[in-house]
């Protein structure tokens, strides 16, 4: 079979040839476009569901929330593990799914049990899923500051939540914008329980009061001169003075009782539990930009970039954007020195075969096959979604020695053939199929057998498999795209370029 496709391959050189060139641009697109990370992603596919239940003690976060969420979703196709955290007002539940499962599948799985346990849980409740992201999304940070003093951290704070987040959210890739630090204004209303005694309200008279004083009324529509007119009462809060006219009842003598009676109204913090500090100077807002699942890393942190400096200029006076962690210098460095050393190995494998091989233009197969065979690696592993990490690029850089190895036999035997009988325009492509005939079968089947060595690793399971199967995937796409590459376009380039002088590897006494 194997000198049958050299035979095939030779013949029709012209379509090897151009399939060949078309190999090259589709590994040049896929170069360009395969996410850039400087780690395989070794995290859980895992899907992170946040029940907020404000005021409530973690027993009872745990008893009403936690626990029938964590036994409900246990039952999820393809759930592996459910595990159930309770906080003081917060309820966390992270459903692990197995290896290979699709994140938007197993989303859309756990919504629909979300949906059906729904109406047990208290009222009021909502669970939400987590960000499409995974454990490494955490890419990027910075930091609002106002070195003049101007803005307090509550309009840090405001700008974050209000502005940046939302244009950063904008940005493909992106999956979320966390807000760190900062004060989040509120409206607070101080209650004095003397006076509510004295007048006998109750704390859900006033809170139906606040609400009421707070939303806006449609009121249909009326037709006048052919046009409709649409009424509504506007009744938002603008200032404090608006919720401190909020009217409770009216006494017996006709009198009004307002909000601003029974309870000081004031501007203050909303209560928090953490902290965001910068360089030990004091408290600070910020904003943690996470990349969404299947991302590029690289190109999506650029693009955050660009966009955080399209947005300075509308800063307040005084505001400055701090980056307090940028991943994509430690892509850089990683990329860019496995990158040199790939040249490194590349220049050393040519130049090797060229001072053994004792003929330049022979070397010049390597020089042109070996890329081809990289190209198609690539194109695989954007077919397949595998990043561009220190992994999967430790997998070709393993695999180029190797190969070569079938193009160095055939240019070899094909200059001891020529020792013996002068190489003409009439026999020269028959020349080139016997030699590629007589050593090709073996070169195949060797490079094949190589190909196969990684097997073992794709058995491995959880973060084991995740971190060496990238290099065993590029590495036998490298290898099987040689082993290809060796009886289809190899003894094509040998006709073309094993030509002229061929210098004899010792010489007859």
């Amino acid at each position: 079979m194997i000198p049958a496709i050299i035979r095939t391959s030779i013949a029709n050189r012209f379509v090897i040839l151009a399939l060949a060139v078309m190999m090259g641009v589709a590994g040049i697109w896929a170069i360009r476009e395969t996410p850039v990370d400087a780690i395989p992603d070794l995290s859980d596919v895992q899907v992170i569901v946040r029940t907020p239940y404000p005021g409530q003690a973690p027993q009872v976060v745990e008893n009403q929330i936690t626990y029938p969420l964590a036994t409900a979703l246990l039952a999820v196709p393809g759930a592996q593990d459910v595990r159930g955290f309770s906080f003081f007002g917060d309820s966390f539940v992270y459903v692990v799914f197995e290896d290979g499962t699709d994140l938007y599948w197993a989303r859309s799985r756990v919504l629909e049990y979300l949906g059906q346990i729904s109406g047990s849980l208290p009222e009021g409740v909502s669970p939400q899923l987590g960000p499409d992201a995974t454990g490494v999304g955490w890419i990027y940070q910075y930091a609002l500051i106002d070195r003049t003093g101007n803005h307090d951290l509550a309009q840090l704070r405001t700008l974050q939540d209000w502005f940046l987040k939302y244009e950063l959210q904008a940005v493909e890739g992106v999956s979320e914008v966390a807000t760190i630090g900062g004060m989040v204004k509120q409206y607070q209303v101080v209650v004095d329980p003397n006076k509510l005694r004295a007048y006998d309200i109750t704390l859900a008279q006033l809170r139906t009061a606040i609400q009421a004083a707070n939303r806006e009324t449609g009121g249909s529509v009326i037709e006048m001169g052919e046009a409709e007119f649409m009424i509504r009462s506007s009744g938002y809060i603008d200032e404090l003075s608006d919720l401190a006219s909020a009217p409770l009842l009216v006494n017996e003598r006709g009198a009004a009782l307002s909000l601003g009676d029974v309870a000081d109204i004031r501007l203050g913090p909303e209560m928090r539990r953490g902290v965001g500090e910068l360089d030990g100077e004091g408290d600070a807002v910020g904003g943690v930009v996470i990349l969404r699942w299947g991302g590029n890393a690289l190109a999506t942190i650029k693009a955050v970039e660009a966009r955080i400096d399209e947005l300075r200029p509308n800063l307040p006076d005084g505001v400055e954007i701090i980056t307090t962690y940028d991943r994509s210098g430690v892509i850089e460095r990683a990329i860019e020195n496995l990158k040199k050393k790939l040249t490194e190995e590349f220049i050393v494998v040519v130049l090797v075969c060229a001072a053994f091989l004792l003929h330049l233009r022979s070397s010049l197969v390597i020089l042109l096959s070996l890329p081809l065979g990289i190209f198609a690696a690539f194109i695989l592993m954007k077919a397949q979604g595998v990043n561009a990490n220190i992994m999967s690029l430790g997998g070709i850089a393993i695999a180029i020695g190797a190969m070569v190895d079938a193009s160095i036999v055939m240019i070899e035997a094909m200059h001891r053939r020529l020792e013996k009988e002068k190489l003409t325009a009439e026999n020269r492509w028959r020349i080139v199929q016997e030699c590629a005939s007589e050593v090709g079968p073996a070169l195949f089947y060797s490079l094949a057998i190589i190909t196969v060595s990684f097997l073992p690793v794709f058995v491995l399971e959880n973060q084991e498999g995740r971190l060496f199967s990238p290099l065993a995937y590029t590495k036998t796409y490298a290898m099987a795209a040689a082993a290809i590459l060796s009886i289809t376009l190899v003894p094509v380039l040998m006709g073309y370029f094993v030509r002229g002088r061929i210098l004899p590897e010792r010489k007859t006494p």
